[in-house]
């Protein structure tokens, strides 16, 4: 039996893995576009700041985000570890009144 949880373990950890290199190729690639896009703009004297320069990042960025909502969860920005060492900053500032 315990072989088969450490299977499964591995399994997880592989998938998460692919999870993030898909999403670390993801941030690459917009990247590397956008700044094309924006460079040959650029170069070839156009209006840097208008709207249709900037479109295609804003509107990849927008998806960009929910890739990254979708790998790092809702947990993203207040995540468990978050929350404990907040629970102890609070208990400490109380404990501060306590003495």
């Amino acid at each position: 039996m315990e072989k088969y949880k450490k299977e499964d373990a591995y399994i997880r950890a592989e998938k998460r893995l692919k999870e993030l290199k898909g999403f670390y190729w993801h941030a690459f690639w917009y990247v590397v576009v956008n700044l094309f896009l924006i460079g040959m703009v650029v170069v070839n004297g156009g209006d840097l700041w208008h709207f249709g320069t900037f479109s295609t990042a804003l509107f990849w960025g927008i998806g960009l985000g929910f890739h990254a909502l979708s790998i790092f969860g809702k947990n993203m920005m207040f995540s468990k570890n978050w929350e404990d060492r907040k629970v102890q900053e609070f208990m400490d500032k109380d404990k501060k009144n306590w003495e």
